[in-house]
Order: structure tokens, then C-alpha cells, then sequence
């Protein structure tokens, strides 16, 4: 079962997915967003030639344990994809992936400018694999 995993942002969406046998996690894309519809066309579309069959979405907490704003946001982009896509759609904590994720970019010696690109797609990469570590 290959599973998907989501870093979702004001303005992108990381992107990844898992091997066959669940073990790792692959960045796959990151998605410039336009619009919930475009954003939700997309995912589809992945879904289909992947053959998804569940999605684990990062939940961005407060250190405290707390969820404000970006993960109410994420909370409803979640709601919505479940609906939209009928995959059922898991949150992750995701705490400190974004850092854990610029600090294995800046040990692999990457510019600026490919961190910026890819930031989002190695995020989610960590909360996938997280996840998956998990089971």
C-alpha cells in the first residue's frame, strides 16, 4: 500500500509518498498553490497514478501541544481531501520537521536557493517517515 504524505503551507504543499512495502518515504513534488480546487485536482491526479491509498497530513502544533491558526488550516485542508478524494487522511504532528528538514539540507552542503525549493517536499518526507517509523 503506498501512502501519501502532505506538508501543507499558505503557498505550497510538500509532497511525498512511500515505497510499496511502507518502509521509506520519497519526496515527490511540491505544489505552487493557486486554489483549493486546483490544489485538490492536483492531489487526485497523484493519487490516481500512485494508487494512493491513505494520506498523512502534518499537523503544525504549538511546542506546547497546542493547534493554532496554520493547523486549523491544516485541519480543514484535510476535511476537505477526505470528502474530495475519499482516502482516509491521518494527522501527524509535525513538530520541528521543517527544521530537522533545513538542517539535513545545510549538512549536505545544499545553496540557499535549492533549500528554498525543496524545503517543503523534504518536509513532508519527514513526516511521512515519521509515521511510518511509527508502525
Amino acid at each position: 500500500m503506498r501512502i501519501l504524505g502532505l506538508d501543507v503551507g499558505d503557498r505550497t504543499i510538500g509532497v511525498c509518498m512511500s515505497d510499496l512495502l511502507g518502509f521509506t518515504a520519497q519526496g515527490i513534488k511540491t505544489i505552487h498553490r493557486k486554489s483549493i480546487e486546483s490544489d485538490v485536482i492536483e492531489l487526485q491526479q497523484i493519487c490516481n497514478e500512485f494508487k494512493i491509498e491513505k494520506i498523512v497530513c502534518g499537523l503544525p502544533k504549538n511546542m506546547n501541544g497546542t493547534i493554532g491558526p496554520q493547523g486549523e488550516k491544516a485541519l480543514e485542508f484535510a476535511d476537505l481531501i477526505k470528502a474530495e478524494l475519499g482516502l482516509e487522511v491521518i494527522m501527524w504532528d509535525e513538530r520541528l520537521t521543517t527544521v530537522a528538514a533545513k538542517n539535513a539540507m545545510l549538512e549536505a552542503n545544499l545553496s540557499r536557493n535549492k533549500r528554498k525549493k525543496l524545503i517543503d517536499k523534504v518536509a513532508s518526507t519527514f513526516i511521512l517517515q515519521n509515521y511510518l517509523d511509527s508502525l
